[in-house]
């Protein structure tokens, strides 16, 4: 922290007499440079220190102690001006008028016109910025008097040695035995497993989009294939996946990204989970705060949240705070935020400025709102993105740090054990049974060419069947039979296909010979199979578009082709309507 002669420095030189009249020194004929020298002198005299120390009140010496005794001799500003008061920053005139070192209107007031403290700007921790500290100047704390301790309502006043420092100190939770655990949520990689379904659902037809949120008939039509549908767990997933580059959204409505969705698919599970994890820790898109349930931001105010400010600190305290491989507390965790570092995602420690109402459509706003809000969100972080993404083990009132966990706070390398990879079970009647230890990409093919069984978690696998249904679906995407028979023959090590699912393909092979049907549609024609090619791998484009006839050609969706007309000439693809009525 800065000392006496920066400190004064940084002060109007209007408070320069008033400091000077109460540590005895003679302002006669000193322009501010010499006053400043003085000044700095005298503040150094343990003598002169004690007798300004004796004109302070018993909660004035309290709140300077308990500043003296924290870290640095310092606290964030907002932290030291909610306990103890805000501070007139005044020039000569109006000192002379309002006299705030005889009639402060504060303690805070009280101890700055003594000259025992004053306030500095350093960068925060992370993406905080510059950041506002109470301090008492460094080569002050030596001349203070702090072994006086006869304080007669010193119990009355808020210290805040243990609950308010906002420089967090060593300091660990203690562990909560295992007696004590009820109900116990085992961190697992499911989300691995729910978003390889969501991809498969997006790369079939997409669903509706609204924001950060799958529109709720897709989240309903969603919910029976995956192992945990959680609804706020899905718009996590839809948020991540984005960040991640495996999503795209375009005009309401979310797509697979092909650039990333191989790569991520064919990547062991530990893997696609560090993907994950990292995408979270890094996005803008995924806003924890809209998602803690009782909370609702408004979306108009346009307050500062950056989410990733929070996620920082979260590591941090980890890292500083808990047992790194044991059961805490998790309302003690959340207490010792509160106490040691409160504004951790507020930079300047503004609680004015966010909008935020509760169900009851009451504004949360100021300090008293802390619980409600960054409370709620630490209690968010730990049960809900941590818990998902694998970090966390979690019980209604505890938490451990996994594997993951500790390597996610830097006390471990990534875990990435080797995986044996299971074939999908193919059985005589057109079922096709796949365990979680199946790879990811084969479960994605099989997923766009068959119709989907709910998953049971009783068993737990998942469960599709080889049928007509499924088979249109694929040809709609470009998915042969052959490509279908080739696929399935891998899982079967080479081995023949049984009958009835060979009789099956064979069916359909031809296009549907054992049923057909006279329908007037809309064609469109290209003059390359490259264009046709470009299009198709255009989603804003696909999603006007049938069924391939070719090469070259293919089925325009029912009523679409005025639309699709308009998205081709944004594309800068030139389109000439033949025939017509």
């Amino acid at each position: 922290m800065p000392d006496i002669v920066t400190t004064l420095k940084e002060h109007d030189e209007g408070l320069l007499p008033t400091l000077a009249q109460q540590w005895g020194v003679d302002t006669n004929n000193k322009d501010s440079k010499q006053l400043i020298e003085a000044l700095t002198e005298a503040m150094q005299q343990p003598t002169n220190a004690e007798k300004v120390w004796d004109t302070l009140g018993d909660d004035q010496r309290g709140a300077l102690l308990s500043l003296v005794s924290s870290g640095n001799a310092s606290m964030a500003t907002a932290m030291f001006k909610r306990l103890y008061g805000d501070i007139r920053k005044m020039g000569r005139g109006q000192i002379e008028r309002e006299l705030p070192h005889k009639k402060p209107q504060s303690i805070a007031e009280a101890l700055y016109y003594r000259g025992f403290i004053s306030e500095h700007f350093e960068k925060g921790k992370g993406k905080k910025g510059m950041q506002a500290f109470t301090y008492v100047p460094s080569d002050m704390i030596a001349a203070l008097p702090t072994n006086k301790t006869s304080y007669k309502d010193l119990q009355n006043m808020p210290i805040p040695s243990q609950d308010a420092p906002t420089r967090v100190q060593n300091f660990t939770l203690d562990p909560v035995p295992d007696d004590f655990l009820e109900n116990v949520q085992q961190a697992d990689t499911s989300i691995v497993d729910d978003m390889t379904t969501l991809l498969a659902l997006l790369r079939m037809d997409g669903v509706g989009v609204v924001e950060d949120e799958i529109l709720p008939a897709d989240v309903e039509r969603l919910q029976p294939f995956l192992i945990n549908p959680n609804p706020v767990r899905l718009a996590f997933m839809l948020s991540v996946g984005v960040s991640a580059d495996l999503i795209t959204t375009q005009e309401g409505r979310a797509y697979p990204k092909r650039s990333g969705l191989q790569g991520w698919l064919t990547q062991s599970r530990s893997a696609q989970i560090k993907t994950l994890l990292d995408a979270w820790y890094t996005s803008t898109i995924w806003r924890d705060m809209w998602h803690v349930s009782g909370l609702h931001p408004d979306p108009d105010a346009g307050f500062p949240y950056d989410p990733t400010v929070g996620r920082e600190s979260l590591r941090q305290f980890l890292i500083d705070m808990t047992p790194h491989s044991d059961w805490w507390a998790t309302d003690e965790f959340i207490d010792a935020i509160k106490g040691k570092e409160p504004d951790f995602q507020r930079p300047g420690g503004d609680y004015s400025a966010w909008y935020i109402r509760n169900d009851m459509g009451e504004y949360l706003n100021g300090y008293e709102s802390w619980d409600a809000v960054d409370g709620a969100l630490i209690d968010f972080y730990i049960k809900g993105p941590l818990h998902w993404l694998g970090l966390t083990d979690i019980t209604i009132d505890a938490a451990r740090l996994t594997a993951y966990g500790r390597a996610f706070i830097g006390l471990m390398d990534f875990p990435m054990p080797p995986e044996q990879e299971e074939p999908i079970l193919v059985q005589d009647d057109g079922i096709l049974i796949a365990s979680r230890k199946v790879s990811r990409v084969d479960r994605f093919q099989v997923a766009r060419f068959t119709t989907w069984g709910e998953w049971r978690p009783e068993e737990p696998v998942y469960y599709y069947r080889l049928d007509a249904e499924g088979i249109q679906r694929a040809a709609q995407q470009g998915i042969t039979t052959q490509h279908i028979a080739t696929f399935l023959q891998r899982q079967l090590n080479g081995k023949p296909l049984p009958n009835q699912i060979t009789s099956l393909l064979n069916t359909w092979s031809g296009g549907a010979a054992a049923e057909v049907s006279f329908e007037r549609v809309l064609v469109l024609r290209t003059t390359s199979p490259d264009i046709l090619d470009r299009i198709y791998n255009e989603p804003s484009l696909r999603r006007y578009l049938g069924a391939k006839l070719g090469a070259m050609a293919c089925i325009i969706r029912d009523g679409q082709e005025n639309d699709l007309k308009s998205a081709l000439e944004s594309s800068g693809i030139h389109v000439d309507i033949i025939g017509g009525s």
